[in-house]
């Protein structure tokens, strides 16, 4: 499965153009984000992304989970968001 990174300074759109063409391509994919400021521009580009992928008939549901990441040496919590079709 893919793993689509965001960070605070990501564009939700530019995220979500992303993901719905990884879902339209694999089927599903994964949304990692480290901080609040990432967790909120990830749940944006969900929230963008169904509505790109509606029109096909394809309705995304999120599944949140925590994954213990490696980040320059610093063990740190990320947030993962599996989207999928429902």
């Amino acid at each position: 499965m893919d793993v689509l990174k965001v960070s605070a300074n990501s564009k939700p759109k530019a995220v979500a153009g992303a993901l719905a063409a990884v879902l339209r391509e694999k089927g599903s994919a994964e949304v990692q984000a480290v901080g609040a400021g990432a967790v909120n521009q990830a749940i944006k580009a969900i929230a963008i992304t169904r509505g790109f992928v509606a029109p096909n008939g394809i309705d995304l549901i999120c599944i949140p989970a925590f994954a213990e990441i490696n980040i320059n040496g610093e063990e740190r919590t990320a947030i993962r968001f599996i989207v999928e079709p429902r």
